[in-house]
């Protein structure tokens, strides 16, 4: 695949999750970094390419523009093991696309942000994004106890998509020694991509 530019915000992990894929898979991109507090999603020139004002946002050397982590990430991946080849364990993949999407980012990853980013006190936190994320890492933690990877025997993008606010999810308060499994997924999955587990 030709070069590909991808605009995102390294503190994403929606944006991650793309750089990734690509890393993974070795295809050329140049990444452009934004950043969202000072506004640059929402200027003229960014909108002019993603109407929608979010990141992460991919250009191909054609100029067409892919938007949306879950559909950057099944682009990139196309044709290689990270894409289950049997119809059943893809269409579990991407329940597990979904499921981080409405169930899992929404909890874990808004509460980082109210943590790190707006540095509120738990007072002025919605008391139920912490109970909606350990949730989700109880559902994370029953699939892994007895599995190495969310689908398969193998790392597919249900990983890298799950993975990518998980390994964080003690910024925003979650303690994360509850769920063994949970730790020891991370740590695989960041040997798998060569993720630095110190970085974002």
């Amino acid at each position: 695949m030709a070069r590909v530019t991808i605009y995102g915000a390294s503190e994403s992990g929606n944006c991650l999750k793309t750089r990734w894929v690509a890393e993974r898979m070795g295809i050329e991109f140049d990444w452009h970094e934004m950043d969202i507090a000072a506004g640059d999603t929402k200027n003229d020139d960014f909108l002019a390419i993603n109407p929608a004002g979010q990141v992460p946002c991919m250009v191909l050397p054609d100029g067409r523009i892919l938007a949306q982590s879950a559909a950057i990430m099944l682009f990139l991946a196309e044709g290689s093991d990270l894409i289950p080849e049997d119809r059943y364990d893809r269409a579990k993949m991407m329940e597990w696309l979904f499921w981080e999407q409405y169930s899992h980012e929404p909890a874990i990853a808004v509460r980082r942000v109210m943590v790190q980013r707006h540095k509120l006190p738990e007072d002025e936190i919605d008391p139920m994004l912490m109970q909606k994320g350990r949730r989700a890492l109880g559902v994370i933690e029953m699939r892994l106890v007895a599995r190495d990877f969310f689908v398969g025997d193998s790392l597919t993008l249900a990983d890298i998509a799950l993975v990518a606010y998980t390994r964080v999810a003690h910024e925003g308060g979650f303690d994360l020694t509850d769920f063994p499994a949970v730790r020891a997924w991370i740590h695989r999955v960041e040997r798998e991509l060569e993720i630095d587990p110190a970085s974002p």
